[in-house]
């Protein structure tokens, strides 16, 4: 007898006509960040594809960003032992910068169709399957976010990822596949700070004495901070953006330097800022009359591999090479994701699992549009054998 999870994923065989006609107009509306406009477009889209799934839709509303979705089957049931599939509906190309979809039949092309528009249509296709063969119902429960403010470090979204999965027994997040379907188990923190220097102004030839020069007092700075980069550990400082002062004739009075942060661990994250306000309180005194002050600090911790992670990384590669994908793990990533939110609530974490391709954050931005069903497949394989694993061998 056929089991339910070969039954799913024979319902799934047929499917990458839909899944590609699906895809397109989630792609064609623009749902950058700050368009919230589009971004509602978008979710009222995705909410209309995650309706044949018998998901019971929750919407979390946003007076900044289009708003959060939250789909939960089995929703009776405590999230103990539920399994969270993650994914965002944002995008980081602004109106008029890169709009529309294509296709060749091969590749499609647009933005966010890798990142990761492609991987919400892979998460409601295996849902769908499952809830065609046998009912969502009959595995175990399955807990759904979609943030709209991802590309933005997700300051609401880890919010409601929170609220909606914490106790889920694992994660799975469907940002863009990596060639070879290499699955993520580590991904960098990410953290950003801004460094304001005060000072005094003063005419610079008449009373030049008088000031003090903030311009000087951040230049120490930055000289210091980037010094802090560490490669062999994994750290790094950047300053993006420099700017200060009103004339060259005037003691600037103020400067303010924004800075990137990257790290492994959550030590050596906590270690980076702690180091960072050192160099500002040193740069400033070392230019009498400033003072520099820092907001921001850590944004997303980072994925950290653990043996629970690679216990799930091995249990979704075995899926995923039943359907023809790869299974083997990528190198460090250094840009973050909501897999670290989920992480940091103590739930194992996996990422990178939605169809192949390349280019996010690019002009030339596409899927492998062959890559679309077997991914669908793999995680609909995996949920089904959750609730009834396969037999061992004898």
């Amino acid at each position: 007898m056929a089991s339910h999870a070969d039954e799913a994923t024979a319902w799934l065989s047929d499917k990458a006509r839909p899944m590609a006609d699906a895809l397109a107009p989630l792609v064609e509306v623009n749902s950058y960040t700050e368009n919230p406009e589009g971004g509602r477009k978008v979710g009222a889209l995705v909410r209309s594809l995650f309706a044949g799934t018998g998901a019971e839709t929750f919407v979390r509303p946003s007076e900044r960003f289009a708003d959060h979705l939250v789909f939960r089957s089995r929703v009776e049931l405590p999230n103990r032992g539920a399994v969270a599939l993650v994914g965002h509906l944002d995008t980081v190309f602004a109106p008029g910068a890169f709009e529309g979809y294509r296709s060749d039949g091969v590749f499609g092309r647009g933005p966010g169709v890798l990142d990761m528009k492609g991987g919400l249509v892979v998460m409601a296709y295996a849902l769908k399957a499952l809830a065609a063969t046998g009912g969502l119902d009959a595995i175990v429960p399955v807990r759904v976010v979609v943030v709209s403010d991802e590309e933005v470090g997700s300051p609401e979204g880890q919010g409601v990822i929170a609220a909606a999965i914490t106790g889920s027994s694992v994660c799975l997040v469907f940002e863009a596949g990596r060639a070879a379907d290499a699955i993520i188990t580590r991904r960098k923190g990410t953290g950003g700070m801004t460094a304001i220097a005060h000072g005094r102004a003063a005419h610079a030839g008449n009373a030049h004495p008088d000031g003090a020069n903030a311009l000087w007092a951040i230049a120490r700075f930055v000289d210091g901070v980037q010094r802090l980069t560490a490669y062999d550990r994994g750290v790094t400082v950047n300053v993006g953006r420099l700017n200060g002062g009103d004339s060259k004739n005037t003691v600037p009075d103020h400067a303010e330097a924004q800075l990137d942060l990257r790290f492994r661990t959550r030590v050596d994250g906590e270690q980076l800022v702690a180091a960072i306000r050192r160099v500002a309180d040193d740069a400033a005194a070392s230019v009498s009359g400033t003072r520099i002050e820092l907001l921001g600090g850590l944004a997303r911790l980072p994925l950290e591999r653990t043996e629970a992670s690679a216990r799930l990384c091995a249990d979704y590669a075995a899926c995923a090479l039943a359907h023809g994908l790869g299974g083997g793990e990528a190198e460090l990533v250094g840009g973050g994701s909501d897999a670290s939110t989920a992480a940091g609530l103590g739930i194992p974490a996996i990422d990178g699992l939605g169809p192949r391709g390349a280019g996010f954050h690019t002009k030339d931005e596409h899927i492998e549009l062959a890559s679309l069903v077997p991914k669908a497949q793999a995680l609909a394989r995996f949920l089904a054998q959750r609730a009834f694993p396969p037999p061992r061998p004898p």
